[in-house]
């Protein structure tokens, strides 16, 4: 199958607009799973890739040890999205998503909160080595 030419930061913008688009339209106060839900059908709508609650193995001295995470999304193979609903981010948050990265070996992460009032309020990027 083939992938997007974007740059994560191009999918990255992709990633906000649909969830400007999600939250504008419900609000906040959803479960995580319906957020998730939508996010899936509006990249599959838009014919980009994606992997859901894609399983992320940990290794110690060369050996799988198995699932470690579940990332939320991964889109192209480029950016992990992280989806939350909650009063608030916590710092375990960003390292969550950083774990992800370095585990994946993917650069961006992104960090949605859809329970804040306005959106852009709720939107973190995360890097690994950009």
């Amino acid at each position: 199958m083939g992938y997007s030419h974007l740059t994560e930061n191009e999918l990255a913008k992709v990633i906000v607009d649909i969830a400007y688009h999600i939250h504008t339209t419900l609000g906040p106060g959803l479960f995580e799973s319906v957020y998730e839900e939508i996010m899936c059908y509006e990249l599959a709508k838009r014919g980009y890739f994606f992997e859901r609650q894609k399983p992320i193995s940990v290794y110690w001295d060369g050996l799988d040890m198995g699932i470690g995470f579940r990332a939320d999304i991964i889109v192209e193979r480029k950016v992990v999205v992280e989806l939350k609903s909650k009063e608030m981010f916590h710092p375990v948050d960003f390292k969550q998503v950083m774990n992800y990265l370095k585990l994946t070996d993917l650069t961006l992460g992104i960090l949605i909160n859809f329970n804040e009032s306005l959106i852009k309020n709720g939107v973190k990027r995360v890097v690994n080595g950009l």
